[in-house]
C-alpha cells in the first residue's frame, strides 16, 4: 500500500482485494487500529443499525442480569 498527501492530511491506497474482502465502496466508513509498533487492523464500521441492534442485546442482556435500573430525570431531560 501507498502512503499519498491529501490536502493536510496522508491516505492510504486500499487494494483491490482489501476492497472487495472488506464490502467496501467510494464513501465507506472504515476503523483503523493500531495493533503494534508498525501494524495495524482495519475493518468495515459497524453500520447504525448494527450498532442499535448490539445496544439492544445488551441493554437485553443487564436487564436479565438483574443490574437495568431506571434513572428518573427531572422532566426535561436532565438526569437528577
Amino acid at each position: 500500500m501507498q502512503v499519498a498527501k491529501w490536502g493536510d492530511s496522508l491516505a492510504v491506497r486500499l487494494p483491490k482485494e482489501v476492497v472487495e474482502v472488506l464490502g467496501l465502496q467510494e464513501g465507506s466508513t472504515v476503523e483503523l487500529r493500531v495493533a503494534g509498533p508498525a501494524t495495524f487492523e482495519i475493518a468495515s464500521a459497524p453500520t447504525i443499525e448494527e450498532i442499535l441492534a448490539q445496544a439492544m442485546r445488551l441493554r437485553a442482556d443487564l436487564a436479565d442480569a438483574g443490574r437495568f435500573v431506571e434513572v428518573p430525570d427531572d422532566g426535561q431531560g436532565r438526569l437528577f
